[in-house]
């Protein structure tokens, strides 16, 4: 039923808890995981607000990098251990843009994401990527909760 399944993360806690949900979805049928990071583009636009030079800039952006591709190797290495076809994806964007582009591209069957839990209140005024990715996306979403 869900083959290929897409799992953006940003590595916290919740994401780890989806994480452990997509394993048990191993059970049921499915063969591929297709994981996503998204860097926010608001979080280099703000290193440029604050005119900290493009060497800073670089060297911030590098050491990001350096550090989501460690992530990603190691939810990698967690998800063939299942036994699961793993491929990784970095992109620097909008999350909501970029996780509904790569539902696109990827053709998954389902997106499984954790949701950190706002309050009403705030998902009112700012909206979560999971709220936003339920509302806009094509495929079945599974949403984890804290």
């Amino acid at each position: 039923m869900f083959q290929k399944i897409l799992y953006p993360t940003d590595f916290s806690d919740v994401s780890q808890k989806a994480l452990d949900y997509i394993k048990h979805l191993k059970e049921a049928g499915s063969k591929q995981v297709v994981v996503l990071h998204v860097i926010h583009e608001r979080m280099t636009e703000a290193l440029y607000w604050h005119a900290l030079g493009d060497s800073l800039i670089k060297e911030w952006k590098k050491s990001v990098k350096d550090g989501v591709n460690q992530s990603l190797m190691d939810i990698e290495k967690e998800l063939k251990e299942c036994a699961f076809e793993v491929k990784t994806i970095i992109k620097t964007g909008i999350p909501l843009r970029e996780i509904l582009q790569v539902e696109e591209e990827e053709d998954v069957s389902v997106i499984v994401l954790g949701s950190h839990g706002r309050t009403n209140m705030e998902e009112m005024f700012l909206g979560s990527v999971s709220e936003k990715v339920i509302r806009k996306c094509k495929k079945p979403v599974l949403v984890i909760k804290r």
